[in-house]
């Protein structure tokens, strides 16, 4: 589904991601961890063609590096962002309509927002609030929503965890698992690796801009550097 090949994201001489390599597979969830500052954010906006990049990346085969975001997310490739960039002073049913916007069937369309309304019941019941009214665990979510919303075939998250409390993301999570079990390919930014190895298949570990390891959750559960730095336990 996507390829990234030897991609690097730089801000004048600051380097945000370097030489960096992975690949997706189709109906796959992949999960890149790391701390702040490692460049999961500058690897999700060169992907989604928000950023400029060096190296190639390809959607479905096609090279997608250096178009525009919105060809890209005509593509089926949608970015749901770090911070959620939701549409404060517009209601909730507003927002997801947005999602939505160049979408032309309208069945299709009736049919994912309540997909989305099932996914999270309480955006249905606050469908005619403003979105600056929602808890910070209702805006991710309807983040989430308005994403679904057009239709991805592959979805990229960036830190949908954050801020949130242990219930919240946990509800998050199993949110994430029922969309890819609808056949949506996920790549997923977390900091939270306790969380992303609850979801993801596989997993790169971003550090300084550059994959420091790789492979299946249990293979990096098991993983002494990931436990002693990122899981807390030996």
């Amino acid at each position: 589904m996507l390829e990234l090949e030897k991609v690097s994201v730089t801000y004048g001489k600051a380097v945000g991601v370097q030489d960096l390599s992975l690949d997706v597979g189709e109906s796959e969830t992949v999960g890149v961890i790391g701390p702040n500052g490692a460049g999961k954010t500058s690897l999700l906006r060169a992907v989604a063609g928000l950023t400029r990049c060096s190296g190639t990346i390809r959607l479905k085969g096609a090279v997608i590096s250096g178009r525009p975001a919105f060809e890209v997310a005509r593509r089926g490739l949608i970015l749901c962002p770090e911070g959620r960039g939701l549409f404060p002073e517009l209601t909730v049913r507003q927002n997801m309509d947005l999602g939505a916007y160049g979408r032309g069937d309208v069945v299709t369309v009736a049919r994912d927002l309540e997909k989305a309304f099932t996914l999270f019941p309480v955006l249905k019941a606050r469908s005619g609030q403003l979105a600056q009214t929602l808890s910070g665990g209702e805006q991710q979510m309807l983040a989430i929503a308005r994403a679904i919303m057009a239709e991805p075939e592959l979805l990229m998250l960036d830190e949908p965890s954050i801020g949130l409390a242990l219930l919240v993301k946990e509800s998050i999570a199993e949110s994430i698992i029922e969309i890819n079990r609808e056949g949506v390919t996920v790549l997923l930014m977390e900091q939270d690796v306790h969380l992303a190895m609850e979801i993801v298949h596989r997993l790169y570990l971003l550090e300084n801009g550059r994959i420091r390891l790789q492979g299946g959750t249990e293979e990096l559960r098991h993983n002494t550097y990931i436990k002693d730095v990122y899981l807390g336990v030996s």
